[in-house]
C-alpha cells in the first residue's frame, strides 16, 4: 500500500504562509528529494495556483541552481487538483479531480507506485479528519508570522502523534516527522 505524506512549511507560531518564510538552497533540495520519492501530489486550488510559479521558472530558469532544479522536479511530478471553481488547469502535469478526495486517495493508496504527497492546508485538514494520512512532515521555520491560516484549524478532538525523526537545516528550520497513533479523543 502506498503511503500518503502530508508535507508543508509553517511558521513557528503555526501558520501556513509561504510569504513569511524564505526557503534556501538546502530547503529546496530537501523538497526536490521528497518529490523525487513520490509520483503524485495533491493540491487544493489556492496552493496549486501558488505553486504554478514553479512552472514558469521551469520554462525560464532564474540562474539560481537550487530553485531551478526544484522547478524542474516540481514541473514533472503529476499533480491532482481539487477545486470547485477551476474549470481547467494549464500545467501539463496537472489534472482536475472528478472524484471526491476520500474516494481518490483510497483508490491511489491501493495502486502500485511511489509515495503520494499532499501539500495543501485544506486537504491536509480534510484527510486528517478521514484518518488517511500516514505521515506528517512539518517543516517549521524560525519565523513568527503573527497571523495567517493555522495548519490545524477546525479539528475536533485531540489527535496524538509519534515523532519518528527530525531533520535540522542550517537556517534553523526543522522538519518534524510524525506518524498518527490513531489515538483520538473528543473535546468535552
Amino acid at each position: 500500500m502506498r503511503k500518503l505524506i502530508a508535507a508543508i512549511n509553517m511558521t513557528l507560531d503555526g501558520f501556513c504562509d509561504h510569504t513569511a518564510i524564505i526557503p534556501d538552497e538546502e530547503i529546496h533540495q530537501h523538497y526536490a528529494d521528497l518529490l523525487s520519492n513520490a509520483d503524485t501530489i495533491l493540491y487544493g486550488r489556492i496552493t496549486y495556483q501558488l505553486m504554478e510559479y514553479w512552472r514558469t521558472l521551469a520554462k525560464s530558469p532564474s540562474g539560481e541552481k537550487s530553485m531551478d532544479d526544484f522547478a524542474v522536479v516540481m514541473d514533472g511530478i503529476p499533480k491532482i487538483v481539487f477545486s470547485h471553481t477551476l474549470k481547467s488547469v494549464e500545467w501539463q502535469s496537472a489534472k482536475l479531480s472528478a472524484q471526491p478526495v476520500e474516494e481518490l486517495v483510497l483508490e491511489l493508496k491501493q495502486q502500485l507506485g511511489k509515495d503520494i504527497l499532499v501539500g495543501s492546508r485544506s486537504l491536509i485538514i480534510q484527510l486528517m479528519k478521514l484518518n488517511l494520512i500516514d505521515e506528517y512532515q512539518l517543516c517549521v521555520h524560525p519565523v513568527v508570522a503573527g497571523s495567517g491560516l493555522l495548519l490545524f484549524e477546525n479539528i475536533d478532538g485531540r489527535t496524538v502523534f509519534k515523532l519518528t525523526k527530525t531533520k535540522t537545516f542550517s537556517s534553523g528550520a526543522v522538519t518534524l516527522y510524525y506518524e498518527p497513533t490513531n489515538e483520538k479523543t473528543t473535546n468535552c
